[in-house]
């Protein structure tokens, strides 16, 4: 009850005391805050009397909050800490650098540039030198030999850049998300009283004794006391692992803790410990989020000791969920790790330890794959490279030649060795695409550095990429598709149907009297309306827009509701029964003088109509609402009012007389009956004009938009009309979510999928739909099998329980603005405007992506394969590579970091939005980019081949072939070099488009990073040409070799309008790269663990459905074998079964259902709920075919003996079903006292029948 216990609390406020310190220390406020409930309150009672006293300690007061007095706040801060948590501390540059080092490739190059200088020092006698063989001879000048030292100490230069290049991006990357991360953290406001005023500050500037009003959907952001509530219930799942809503009250349990979330209700609470004393704070301590990674060992030690605490010190069970916010380091925040209380809780530590990393999104994982395929194919290549070089050095030196091997030859012989190893790992180097990762960082953190400017604010990296694969948009109406600026139009008021706002004269001033009153008191009180901010602007509108609209109803009709909130504080309501989506109504108790009572009640019209039996007439008084009433004013007056779009909102009222005693509040049924209507009123809330023009860019994109409404089924389909969501002509379905439930539950009321698969491709509006059907839709379409792609489904969502939803979805976007914290907590984007078109501009973004990784890959490959078999034909031929060590490593840098930067720009065009998504299982390289690719390839190996070979007569210079090891460089070599980097220049333009158009250059102004890299690359290539010398083996060369060289660069432009002419479709031959994963390749064990994760994702590894159904056939083949033999032979019964080989990973991809929230019962579910894949372990255990592998999970109490006799459901779509009846299905075995535990045989049997 929220009884005012504070009427005399304004007198009260305590003088200072003089010493300037608090009554209580942060020592007592931290052992306050750990107490839950009775104790609790007892302990408040002893050492402060009441909460009051707790307040008059901490010197404030309940009701003005703190003076606000910068003087004041900064005490507080300093005694009792600031609400921060300190971060991790960011990696050093030098670690960086040390990082970068570790890279395989580069290690291999410095230890051969390091022998490679060492024995660049030794020379023998000169007298012997010609008994070392050919090669070694013919070194006259000898400041030439001197400076053989140059090539080792170039590449170790060489490794230096690409080493200190590597580290500066992650540095800046890390920086970026830095920013990112407090860009997040300080949108996050919190309102408190200060001074008597009401203000919203941000969350690091709480401090303790402050008094924070806490609303539904609010995150707590300190620990505190509650002061006064209505109705307030708290999830603190992410603190106990209750998933059950804990009701807050002063008598009861007052304790409000931070982290956690408000699901109903509102009220104010006394902050007492901010930061890292708060209970969160405390966590974050033990998991050692201020040390580094490092001491594992430590934690685990705290964790445990912070295990036994639990154990000893909570009266209640349920794990210990601690909400790791440490952020991990690509921004995302870790999923929180349960530190169970029960005593598995060691094994699934460690289980979680060895888990693979958290599945890669699509794009990440396709490039991985391709990434080692590559470096697979380099390795081989630079093997047979050094081979072949040190088999022909041998055989020529020591079998033509005949010569004997001298010992003073011996470190010249190596010195050769090294050169070849050198030469080998050189084109590993340039094989292995270490650019890719790099392009897809910088690319997202680009894109998601200019998606803030596009108002995208980005929490995860991977969404920004899943964007451009979307397939659906689930959306909201309010706010999303509206432009949430809400204004009553028409009210019916009085019997009278007005088309606009009534004047006041024509109403009864009764009527008028109760209908303001209601408005006033019935509307949070954080709710107001303010004036407008600049001259002649519209009123700004703070709050529940609905609830502003009602308050501007009330100032149209000239009557001030603020005057009635003086007259009637917050402090003095009775009780208020808050909005919720199960009520769909708000309630708010007076108490009158006579001792009756009177409560107000708004709500959707049609659910809030059926209770009324009264209606108030033109002269005021109420006379009796019959049903027939009732449904003539449907038809009469809101389905006319939602079929233009319009909201309908009724108010009534109801008394309660004083004679009847005080009502049974806790028995909302009867409460809210009887009462008499007042008003109903048709509230606009227009369309964003922005808004039909977004909807047609993405549905022309490919992209089905669906609108998810709470509202009236008529309201909705005439905003999806005005929307451009539905068609005239068209034959979409809108359906109300009561409907939509009887047509997708069987019999049992259990959903299937099959039955949503019948509705959801037609379906475009979802009306009147409960948190659970939104959920219940996006899975659907996500789990659906009937198209040949996978569904990647993006919702919008704001309120709290869109929570799930945004979970399941594959991209959430919460509002930033009207969205509560818990939404933006479950998101992935959060919306800092709001607006559906927002949306599109991620699309956007996330497609460009996309082909911003496909345009760079393009670009490199060619370069590999080229530099690659010009290396190793040049080596097999000449016993030399054209392009030298450090020559390769400058065409690295310029391919993989330059060009990584330069094409992963690219801002994205309109044109990205034409084409249909390319969904999951779209190879990166098509068919159009392996021509072009292959077409580069040829052109480059022409030029370069025919200058290697016939270059010294086209130029008449002298030819560079077959030189001795320290020879100096020669123009020949150098010309190549040039060529070679001047067609790579010229072939960055090509790369610029990827699906073969003609224009290259369209829109090359609009990326400056392009042409200055372009340009900056030329500019030193004419550098190290012209003044490289010895380390770059080059020679100067003249203005007509630089003419050519740049001609036949500029060849490749030219040759790439030749290949796009070539119709792609002719070449069959031509074969795609860089799919997804499938899924025979992942190792079983693996998959096992990644289920358990709950992080794999099923479809991006879909089988095509066939041969899922063949292989489950096969397997059910296998397992009726293996079961008719184990029961043969009379040996144990383990064998047979448990062989590791004849498991099949095909199980652990039947998808499971998991509908598990149940509609009958009207409880929210909570985010936590329905991601939580290890809450019940017979949910694991029953018959879901994943397990095939003994599971970890606690047996299942159901005696499962009996599994082999459960009939198998023949549905070709058995996957299904079996879950969710397999517990029916089991019939009772016999009563044996032993269930049969997961590792046993009958458990895996049963799991793969």
């Amino acid at each position: 009850m929220a009884n005012n216990s504070y009427s005399g609390v304004k007198n009260s406020m305590v003088e200072a005391n003089h010493d300037g310190e608090f009554g209580c220390t942060l020592k007592e406020l931290r052992s306050l805050m750990e107490l839950r409930g009775a104790e609790a309150i007892s302990k408040i009672g002893e050492s402060y009397e009441d909460i009051q006293g707790l307040c008059n300690r901490l010197k404030t007061s309940p009701i003005d909050g703190l003076s606000g007095q910068p003087a004041d706040i900064e005490k507080r801060k300093n005694v009792f800490g600031p609400n921060l948590i300190p971060p991790k501390k960011p990696k050093t540059f030098l670690q960086l650098v040390w990082e970068a080092l570790q890279d395989v490739t580069l290690i291999i190059l410095e230890v051969a540039a390091v022998v490679s200088l060492g024995l660049s020092f030794f020379r023998p006698p000169d007298a012997e030198r010609e008994h070392c063989g050919r090669a070694a001879g013919g070194v006259e000048d000898e400041t030439e030999s001197e400076a053989g030292w140059i090539e080792g100490a170039a590449i170790l230069l060489s490794v230096i850049c690409v080493v200190l290049v590597t580290a500066f991006n992650d540095w800046s990357k890390e920086k970026q998300f830095r920013g990112l991360q407090s860009r997040i953290e300080q949108e996050q406001k919190f309102t408190v009283v200060r001074g008597g005023q009401v203000i919203q500050i941000p969350v690091a500037e709480i401090v303790v004794g402050d008094i924070a009003q806490i609303k539904y959907g609010d995150l707590l952001p300190a620990d505190g006391v509650l002061i006064q509530g209505n109705d307030l219930k708290i999830d603190e799942s992410s603190l106990t692992g209750e998933s059950d809503h804990v009701k807050k009250t002063q008598e009861k349990d007052p304790m409000l803790l931070s982290g956690t979330h408000v699901m109903e209700g509102s009220g104010k609470m006394l902050v007492t410990a901010v930061g890292v004393n708060s209970q969160t704070g405390i966590i974050f301590t033990l998991l050692g989020s201020a040390e580094d990674d490092d001491d594992d060992e430590e934690e685990k030690k705290k964790e445990k000791e912070e295990k036994k605490k639990q154990r000893k010190n909570k009266k209640q069970d349920g794990s210990v969920e601690n909400r790791k916010k440490a952020k991990a380091q690509d921004g995302a925040a870790m999923e929180m790790q349960p530190l169970n209380s029960d005593e598995g809780a060691d094994a699934e530590e460690k289980k979680k330890s060895n888990l693979p990393k958290k599945e890669k999104s699509v794009l990440q994982g396709k490039l991985t794959k391709l990434a080692v395929q590559i470096g697979k194919a380099g390795l081989v290549m630079s093997a047979i490279t050094v081979i072949i070089l040190v088999v022909l050095f041998v055989v020529d030196t020591f079998w033509i030649q005949n010569l004997p091997w001298i010992k003073d030859c011996t470190p010249i012989y190596i010195q050769f060795f090294v050169k070849f190893f050198i030469i080998g790992v050189t084109v590993l180097v340039v094989a292995v695409p270490e650019g890719l990762p790099l392009a897809v960082t910088i690319s997202l953190a680009y894109s998601v550095k200019k998606m803030m400017k596009d108002n995208n604010l980005v929490r995860h990296l991977d969404a920004c990429e899943t964007m451009g694969n979307a397939t659906a948009i689930c959306s909201d109406k309010t706010g999303t598709l509206t432009m949430n600026r809400m204004t009553v139009v028409q009210a019916y008021l009085a019997e009278k149907h007005y088309k606009k706002v009534p004047e006041p004269e024509n109403i009864p001033s009764s009527t008028m009297d109760i209908l303001i009153l209601g408005i006033a008191v019935n509307c949070a009180y954080t709710t107001k309306i303010m004036p407008p901010e600049k001259e002649g602007g519209l009123p700004r509108q703070v709050g529940n827009k609905t609830e502003c609209a009602l308050l501007g109803f009330s100032n149209d009709l000239k009557r001030d509701y603020q005057a009635i909130r003086h007259e009637i504080p917050e402090e003095k309501l009775y009780k208020v029964y808050t909005f919720n989506s199960v009520r769909k109504s708000m309630s708010t108790v007076l108490k009158m003088a006579d001792g009756s009572y009177r409560m107000f009640s708004k709500g959707a019209s049609e659910i809030l109509l059926k209770k009324c039996y009264k209606i108030l007439t033109a002269n005021g008084e109420s006379k009796v609402f019959r049903p027939r009433d009732r449904d003539d004013m449907v038809k009469k007056v809101i389905e006319p009012m939602a079929s233009e779009g319009l909201r309908t909102i009724c108010l009534a009222y109801r008394d309660f007389a004083a004679s009847e005693g005080e009502p049974d509040w806790d028995n909302e049924n009867d409460i809210l009956s009887g009462l008499t209507c007042v008003c109903v009123v048709g509230i606009e809330d227009p369309v964003r004009p922005e808004v039909p023009d977004a909807i047609r860019k993405c549905q022309r994109a490919g992209i089905t938009v669906r609108m998810v409404t709470g509202d009236n089924i008529n309201t909705a389909r005439a905003i999806a009309t005005k929307c451009g969501i539905l068609q005239p002509g068209d034959d979409f379905i809108c359906l109300e979510g009561k409907e939509f439930n009887r047509r997708i539950r069987n019999e049992k009321g259990e959903i299937e999928q099959e039955r949503i698969d019948k509705i959801w491709p037609k379906l475009r509006v979802l009306a009147r739909s409960s948190p659970t059907d939104k959920h219940t839709l996006v899975k659907g379409i996500i789990d659906s099998t009937v198209i040949e792609q996978r569904q990647v489904v993006a919702v919008t969502g704001d309120g709290t329980n869109d929570g799930p939803a945004l979970k399941k979805a594959d991209v959430g976007f919460a509002m930033g603005i009207a969205g509560t914290d818990v939404a933006k907590e479950a998101s992935d984007i959060i919306l800092t405007d709001d607006n559906f078109s927002s949306i599109v501009k991620a699309v956007m973004w996330g497609r460009n992506v996309y082909d911003s990784i496909s345009k760079f890959l393009q670009f490199q490959l060619t370069v590999n394969v080229v530099a690659v078999i010009v290396a190793f034909t040049g080596a097999c031929i000449t016993q030399d590579s054209p392009l030298k060590a450090v020559q390769m490593l400058w065409v690295n840098l310029i391919m993989d970091t330059f060009a990584s930067l330069a094409l992963a720009t690219e801002p994205p065009t309109e044109a990205l939005l034409l084409r249909k998504p390319y969904g999951r299982n779209k190879p990166l390289i098509s068919r159009t980019m392996m021509k072009n690719i292959l077409g580069q390839g040829v052109y480059q190996l022409i030029i370069i081949f025919t200058l290697l070979f016939a270059g010294e007569k086209m130029f008449d210079i002298d030819s560079g072939r077959n030189a001795p090891l320290h020879a100096p460089p020669s123009e020949h070599y150098t010309i190549v070099f040039n060529t070679f980097v001047m067609m790579q220049l010229f072939n960055e333009i090509n790369a610029r488009k990827i699906h073969g158009e003609r224009n290259v250059f369209e829109g090359i102004f609009n990326n400056l990073i392009f042409c200055s890299i372009v340009f900056g690359t030329f500019i030193i290539q004419i550098v190290i040409v012209q003044f490289g010398g010895k380390p770059f083996s080059c020679v100067a060369l003249t203005i007509d070799q630089w003419l050519w060289c740049t001609f036949l660069g500029f060849g490749s432009l030219l040759w790439g309008q030749v290949i796009s002419s070539i119709p792609t479709s002719r070449l069959k031959f031509l074969k795609t790269a860089g799919h997804g994963t499938q899924k025979e390749e992942i190792p079983d064990e693996e998959l096992e663990e990644l289920d358990d994760m709950d992080e794999i994702d099923h479809a991006e590894r879909e089988l095509r459905r066939g041969q899922i159904l063949w292989f489950r056939g096969l397997n059910r083949i296998q397992t009726q074998i293996r079961v008719v033999n184990a029961f043969r032979s009379s040996i144990s019964l383990y064998e047979g079964l448990e062989k590791p080989e004849s498991r099949s990973s095909i199980h652990n991809f039947m998808t499971h259902p998991e509908f598990r929230i149940e509609d009958s019962e009207p409880h929210i579910p909570l985010i936590d709920d329905t991601d939580a894949e290890d809450d019940a372990p017979t949910k694991r255990n029953s018959a879901s075919p994943r397990n095939a592998t003994p599971s970890p999970t606690p047996p299942s109490p159901t005696p499962a003996t009996a599994a082999p006799t459960a009939p198998v459901s023949p549905s070709p779509n058995q996957n299904n079903n079996a879950v969710e009846s397999s517990n029916h299905l089991l019939p009772e075995g016999p009563k044996s006292g032993t269930p049969s535990a997961p590792g046993s045989p009958l458990h895996s049997l049963e799991t793969s029948l």
